[in-house]
């Protein structure tokens, strides 16, 4: 067995870890990350998929949370200096209708608030009311989702919210926290149009439309792209990536890819190695940081030594699951709805509410949807680069699927395998694409369907598919993220560190996991 040591052994290079060895290796620590798949970088990759010169971003796609985290605002400088780029979209997403119309949102505001006119007055006033106070809710929402969550910090964010807000508003605030995507969008705006057309954004992270704390997503999508629009990678999402690694090996950093940690030992109760598939043996003399999925780090480690710890691991609830459809194209979709649709970054299908909610519901029961909501990525008509001059790529996720089909909710569909459904399941999802966009499919020029089983082959963090590494719902999110009392990335064993999605503030681009952890270790 071959043997080395390092400062910090981190497990898994998805984002959260790059970010959390890159405040490491500031402090002057030494760390080797180890990753299973054959390059860095989770869900955050971008590759050429379909044909020749078209880039494709494999899940991630939108990097708005990543150039407005704390983590970029300390290292961006070093990482556009190793090549990260960046472009803006300023039309953002909409939403298209079945009876022909649409909805869209972008940075300006009084062109935002026209849309919503077309479709109710008073939802025209509430939303200019909205954008005067969103900047101050945002302060208070930003300070939560930046917290290490202990008692003192929730304790410190209260008593801003009640000396900016004042008690009331602050309270109003709490509520709003706390309620669903619908009830908010029911109490704040008459027109269903409206409502539909920013519901989609917490199914983003497993909020339908009927699931507590979910209205967060919606107005921080809405309001945040308002101010500031919407951010990809130049070239593909992976640009992030490829300037982190870069920093990481500039300051002495390893990133060993192909490499699958199997085990992390641990004595006298704290963390002392892991061990690889190959049998080799690396010690940490500081801290082992597993980026791993909560049942993934059960099996690592064993017992810890604190049964409830341990049972709340392997009890972890995981999210449906995703399927994703790349295609490179001869053109951008012809909209139905309109010629303007095709300047915005994504177009979401979602008939309603009520058919997001039974969108989710079917798969939770193991169905495949019958009428699934579809995202539409249109990165090319923000970013050229990633494909020929003329051509583009259209990036489609279907929210949300089941990771084991026991049924297809139409009937339809008899296949119980993913590598069976594949194919039928993404005809129903162009099907609804065709109605909306007429002769797409005589412009496909490539295609690939990403099934939740091979999202999680790629990356076992993504169980059963689950692109945010499990459900964000009240009772497995804030302190109870993915244990009660180790949101902070702490475990029983210590020197042992968790990070990544599981944990505390959960799944985004923004990298909040690795940012906390990362300056707390390095401190």
């Amino acid at each position: 067995m071959s043997e080395s040591r390092t400062d910090t052994v981190i497990i898994g290079a998805g984002h959260n870890s790059l970010v959390c060895a890159l405040y490491l290796l500031r402090a002057g620590r030494s760390v080797i990350i180890l990753e299973k798949a054959g390059e860095p970088g989770g869900a955050v990759k971008t590759k050429d998929l379909t044909v020749p010169g078209f880039r494709h971003d494999w899940a991630a796609l939108n990097l708005t949370n990543f150039v407005n985290s704390a983590f970029f605002a300390d290292f961006g400088d070093r990482l556009r200096a190793r090549g990260a780029e960046f472009v803006k979209a300023d039309n953002c997403f909409a939403s298209v209708y079945e009876d022909g119309t649409w909805l869209g949102f972008g940075t300006d505001a009084e062109r935002n608030a026209k849309a919503i006119a077309g479709f109710s007055e008073a939802d025209a006033q509430t939303w200019k009311r909205l954008s005067g106070d969103f900047f101050a809710n945002a302060a208070i929402i930003g300070g939560l989702l930046s917290s290490p969550l202990t008692l003192r910090s929730l304790s410190s964010l209260i008593y801003k919210a009640m000396r900016t807000l004042g008690r009331g508003p602050a309270l109003d605030l709490a509520r709003f926290l706390v309620s669903s995507p619908r009830d908010w969008l029911e109490r704040t705006f008459e027109s269903e149009k409206v409502r539909t057309a920013l519901a989609p954004w917490g199914m983003h992270l497993d909020y339908a439309p009927d699931v507590a704390s979910g209205a967060i997503f919606p107005y921080l999508e809405a309001f945040g792209d308002q101010a500031g629009g919407m951010t990809l990678g130049k070239g593909g999402a992976d640009t992030i990536i490829r300037a982190m690694v870069a920093e990481i090996e500039a300051l002495g950093g390893i990133v060993r890819c192909g490499v699958e940690v199997t085990h992390i030992h641990h004595e006298n109760g704290a963390a002392k190695a892991v061990t690889t598939r190959d049998g080799e043996r690396i010690e940490a003399a500081r801290s082992v940081v597993a980026n791993v999925a909560p049942g993934a780090l059960a099996r690592m480690t064993g017992e810890t030594g604190e049964t409830r710890y341990d049972a709340g691991l392997k009890s972890f609830k995981h999210a449906p699951g995703t399927l994703m459809i790349h295609l490179a194209t001869s053109h951008l979709p012809d909209w139905r709805a309109g010629e303007d649709l095709k300047r915005y970054a994504y177009v979401t299908i979602a008939p309603g509410m009520d058919s997001m909610a039974r969108a989710y519901q079917e798969p939770l029961s193991g169905l495949l949807p019958r009428d699934p909501v579809v995202v539409v990525g249109q990165p090319t008509a923000i970013d050229t680069s990633r494909a020929p001059e003329g051509k583009h790529t259209l990036w489609l996720q279907v929210r949300m699927v089941p990771g084991e089909i026991r049924g297809d909710a139409a009937g339809t569909i008899e296949a119980r395998d993913w590598q069976a459904a594949a194919a039928p399941m993404a005809e129903r999802v162009l099907e609804s694409l065709e109605r909306h966009a007429p002769g797409i499919r005589e412009r496909i020029l490539g295609q690939r369907i990403v099934t939740p089983a091979e999202l999680e082959a790629d990356n076992p963090n993504l169980v059963g598919g689950d692109q945010i590494c499990g459900s964000h719902h009240l009772a497995q999110h804030f302190l109870f993220r993915p244990v009660r009392g180790y949101s902070n990335g702490n475990t029983p064993i210590r020197n042992l560190y968790h990070t990544g999605a599981a944990v505390w503030p959960g799944a985004s681009t923004g990298a909040g996991p690795g940012t906390l952890l990362g300056r707390r270790l390095a401190r």
